[in-house]
This record gives C-alpha cells, structure tokens and sequence, in this order.
C-alpha cells in the first residue's frame, strides 16, 4: 500500500512541481559532466603530450566539486522544504486518516528515493549528452588536433562520484524530512496556509533615505573596486564586500516603501490589477529581501565568472597566433660557442625531411646581440637585434606592416619568432647590423598541408635521424608544443569558469523559481476572489506574471550593475595578458542567462499559474 501511495505521490509531484524535479536534473546533469573530464578524448589527448595544465584541472575540479556538492546540496535541501510546505495539508489529512508518523515518514522517504533515483537516471543521462556536447565544443576550439582520437564515452567513475555525492545529499534530505514529520503537529498541518506580511505603513522619507544610503554604500563599494583592483585582498578588500552586501540589502529593504508609495500617485497604479500585483510584491519584500540580496550576489558571480572566464579564454586563443607564428623555428647557436651560419634545409633533407614537399615556407634570419651603445636601446630589456631588411622580409611574409629606415632603431612591435628572442628584439638598419655581434641564426619554417600531420611526420623523422643537427647546437621549437600548453590553460579557465557559473546561475534561478511557486500557492485564495469580482482569466493571468517578473528582474538588474562594474575589474587584470573580446563574452553570457534563467522564468510562470487555477477550482 505505501509503495502505491508512493509512485502515485512521486507521478503528481514530478507534474506538480517540475520545478522542483528540474532543478535535482540539472545539477546531477552539472555535477556528471564537470567531473567526466578525465575521459573526454581532449583531456586524454593532452595527458598523452604531457601537458602540465591536465593535474591542475583535475585538481581543481575536485575541489571545485566538493564546493558545487555543498551548494547543490543546501539548495536541494531548501527546494525539498518548498514541497514539504506545499504538502502540509496532505501530510494533516494522512494523520487524520489514522496514520502514525512513523508510517508517514516511512512513505516520504520512500517518495524521496524515487525522486532521487528518477532524477539520478535522468540526470546522468542528459549529463552523459552534455559531456558529449562539451568534448566537441572542446575539440572545436582546437586547430590542429588528430581527429581519429575523438569519441563518446560514459564515464564510469564520473557516474560513481555523481551516485555516492548526490546518494548522501538524499539521505540527508531523508533525515531532515524525517525528523519534520517526526515535530508536526496536526492543527499546523491542517492550518498551513500563510497570509502576506502586515504592510507597516512607513513614512517615505524614511525608505527613501534607506535607498540613498544604500545607493551610497554600493558606490563607495563599487569606488574602491575600480581603484585599487580585483587582485588587491586586505582590509579595505574585505570592506569593499560588506558594502556591497549592505548596500544590495537596504536597496530591496526599501523598496517596497519607496516604490509603493511612489507608484500610488501614478495613474497607471489603478489600472487593470496593478494596485493587486504591487500590493502582492510589497507584502512579501521584507521576507524576500535577504533572499534577493543573496540572489543578486549569486547572479554577480554566475554572470562575472562566466564573462570572465570567456573573456580570458579568448585572450589566450588570441595568444596561440601572437607567441607562435609560424609551425616550426629552428634555433642555430652556432658551434662551440662561435656563431656559424647553416643550412637547415640541407639538414632537414639529410634526416629524410624533404623541404620541398612538406614546407611552406623557410625563412632565415640572424639574430644580433643588442649594444647599447649602438642602437640606444638598454641589454636588460632588448637583448637581441635585427636588421631592417630581414625584419621587413618577415612583415611581408606575414602581411603585416613594415618600418621605413626613418623608424629605426626601435623595438619591434610584433613577435618574430617563437622562441626566445619573440619580444624585446631592436630593429636597426642593415649598415648598424652589419657591425654587432650574431647571436644565433633563426629558421622560421611554415607546413605544407594539414600542420598535425606535418609535425608528427617531422617528429618522427627526426627521432629516428641519427645526426641532424651536425655538430651545431640547435634547438628546434614547435608551435603545436607552445599550442596546446595554451590549449591546456584555455581548457582550464573555461571549464572552471562555465562549471562555477552555471551553478551559481542554476541555484539563484531555482531559488526564485521555488519562492514564487510557494506564494503562488499561497495566493490562489487571493486569484479566486479577484475571479468572483469580474476579473478576467486574461487579467489575472497578465497580473500573475507581472508579479513573477517583478521577483526575477529585481534580482538580475542590481545582479547586471554589480556584475558590470566587477568585470571592468577583472578586464583590467586580464589585459596583462592580452586583447579582450568583451563583446563575444557579454553575448554568450546573455545566452546562457537568457537559457537557463530566462527558461526558469519561463517555467515559474506556467507552474504559478497552474498553481493558481488549481487552487480557483
């Protein structure tokens, strides 16, 4: 009988409260995916090269795990005391029946496993589509990378962590939803429904001065940021934080006094259900403002993470081609300590590299030791030296602008090479070069045809030549090696960023998704009079969605300001490395805000209203 009861309780509350089943989904589906990494094809790739960012990545998204668990968690267990409140009066009528709590906290714990078990298959299964979608997403951001190593796979260990994680996350819920059912008192159950917070009617003055003060803290908050930077963490930091958090909170503790009473001298306050959807919004704000300020916080770190992280990953794509121009850079250090010029090409033919076929392009190039005295530029920070011919060659090479003898000497203002001599290199004339001392000859080298390829067959040829340097100490740099430690880096901030974001997004989405279910719930009493006095069911549907988009847009426009002031921050930090594409990164965070926040909204409107009709009939 209980099990009976269970399935059908399980059936309605999955259509009741999709919500509440999504958001369990979803996070099974992010836990399983962030942590499938070790056997997406790309990762294994990089593993097999050795790159030094794979350890980091897997460390970090073990601990970043272990954080993203206590937080689903905690908003598991607050979404699950959502349906425990929905369910009051069920929970009344199962006591009047005859049940004991024994036997009621037997039949939800029985009901959360199922729930658990149908959002865990379910989850691990969208998760497994997602792990997917991601490796080829991964893959993408690739240039050269041999496409035969890539394939779908599910991932045992991922699947095992996501169970053992989220199995005690449900038996914690267990615990907590026994021992409420254990503390019920049958007239609490049965005289469940909540009523609004009295309005206390305060004086305008007094919430105006609230939001200026507010205003004022988030300002000076916002002041100390743009000043002394994002990296910059003392006492003046930590300062900067509590502000912020203070002013987020008086901002939505005076709004419902300062907006009310502003909008009463508005003609459009009397139009339709206005008057209603204000009065609704303003009963609840003083109960939701501490929620709000932890919403708008949430939405700040889901919308800067992920900028920022964007933002970094392509800084470092933009990287890739700047460091490593060119597919191959053959360093000659001469012999012996003694400059001596060679012909790489000749070397290349005589390990069983033919130059012809397999290049693009050979270009040599000598490098000068840089005198001071010579060219005005200091040794420490310009050590090496270049003629004008050789690097205008270079420019054109490269269809990039040249320098005119007027110009020189001075610092080169693209990379040359990929190897060391790549910055801090003096531009000189031909007649000045003539005169300093070589310092190495550089080969810079482009592929024929498709550059993985190339470069394994090179790779190859030359580990199994037995003397292709010919006595002179050469050292060969390949672009694939700089890329993919780049790739590495790239991955890293990219995954790190969406995984933190997307749970920070997810869990300030639910949470005010589950709110306005509740007062939606709450409500309907309100719905059915406004329904016996002539309201329309268009009216009221249009006033239940003002009122869900009042709670969403609230949150999300303080959480937009904050997150644009912290991002100017960041860019700031992130430009020491290079360009950032503020524009591509701001529209793929709308996207991904308009997806998953935007379809919660979505969703809270059609479960309040259903809630609401329900509730009429």
């Amino acid at each position: 009988m209980s099990c009976k009861l269970a399935f059908r309780n399980v059936g309605r509350s999955i259509r009741d409260y999709a919500v509440y089943f999504l958001t369990l989904t979803f996070g099974v589906c992010l836990f399983y995916t962030f942590n499938s990494l070790g056997d997406q094809s790309v990762m294994k790739f990089l593993a097999q090269n050795d790159n030094p960012n794979v350890e980091g990545i897997f460390l970090l998204m073990g601990v970043f795990s272990a954080f993203v668990a206590v937080v689903l968690a905690g908003l598991i267990l607050y979404a699950n005391q959502f349906l425990m409140k929905r369910r009051k009066r069920e929970l009344g009528t199962y006591f009047l029946l005859g049940m004991d709590s024994g036997r009621v906290s037997r039949l939800l714990v029985l009901e959360t496993l199922l729930i658990g078990l149908a959002a865990l298959i379910s989850g691990v299964a969208l998760g497994a589509l997602a792990s997917w979608a991601l490796d080829k997403l991964t893959v993408s951001m690739f240039l050269a990378t041999p496409g035969e190593i890539f394939s779908f796979t599910l991932s045992r260990p991922a699947v095992g962590k996501t169970t053992l994680y989220f199995g005690i996350i449900f038996l914690l819920v267990m615990a907590f939803t026994g021992v409420n059912v254990s503390r019920s008192r049958l007239i609490g159950l049965i005289r469940s429904n909540r009523t609004n917070e009295e309005v206390a009617q305060r004086p305008l003055a007094l919430a105006v001065a609230l939001f200026l003060l507010g205003c004022v803290s988030l300002g000076t908050a916002y002041a100390i940021l743009l000043v002394r930077g994002l990296l910059r963490i003392d006492l003046l930091w930590f300062l900067m934080l509590g502000l912020g958090t203070l002013g987020t909170f008086l901002i939505f503790r005076s709004l419902s006094g300062f907006l009310l009473r502003l909008t009463k001298g508005h003609p459009g306050y009397y139009k339709g259900l206005n008057m209603f959807v204000l009065r609704q919004w303003s009963g609840k704000v003083h109960t939701n403002c501490a929620s709000n300020t932890v919403i708008s916080i949430l939405l700040l770190l889901a919308i800067g993470v992920t900028a920022c992280s964007v933002g970094l990953n392509d800084t470092i794509t933009s990287a890739v081609g700047g460091q490593s121009p060119y597919d191959l850079t053959v360093l000659n250090y001469g012999r012996n300590g003694d400059y001596e010029q060679a012909d790489v090409s000749a070397l290349f033919l005589a390990a069983g590299v033919d130059p012809q076929a397999v290049f693009s392009k050979v270009e040599s190039v000598t490098v000068y030791y840089n005198n001071e005295t010579a060219t005005g530029f200091p040794e420490a920070g310009f050590y090496a030296a270049i003629s004008l011919t050789a690097y205008n060659s270079i420019m054109e090479g490269r269809s990039l602008p040249s320098l005119s003898p007027e110009d020189i000497p001075c610092p080169t203002p693209d990379p040359i090479v990929n190897g060391p001599a790549a910055d801090g290199v003096v531009v000189v004339s031909d007649e000045l070069a003539s005169r300093l001392v070589p310092r190495r000859q550089v080969v810079n080298i482009n592929y024929r045809g498709d550059a993985a390829t190339v470069d394994a067959l090179v790779r190859q040829t030359l580990e199994g030549a037995q003397d292709f340097t010919g006595g002179l100490d050469i050292m060969i740099n390949y672009k694939l090696d700089n890329y993919y430690d780049l790739m590495g880096a790239k991955i890293l901030v990219l995954y790190m960023g969406l995984y933190l974001g997307l749970v920070f997004l997810l869990t300030a989405a639910a949470v005010l998704a589950l709110q306005q279910l509740s007062q939606a719930a709450d409500n309907a009493r309100r719905y059915k009079l406004l329904s016996r006095l002539g309201a329309s069911e268009t009216m009221r549907r249009k006033a239940l969605i003002r009122q869900v988009a009042l709670a969403f847009l609230l949150p999300l426009a303080l959480g937009v300001i904050h997150a644009f002031v912290g991002m100017k921050a960041a860019n700031e930090v992130i430009q020491v490395m290079g360009r950032v594409d503020s524009v591509h990164s701001s529209l793929l965070t709308a996207g991904l805000l308009l997806l998953i926040y935007g379809g919660y909204f979505l969703a809270t409107c059609f479960g309040a209203w259903r809630t609401v009709r329900t509730g009429e009939d």
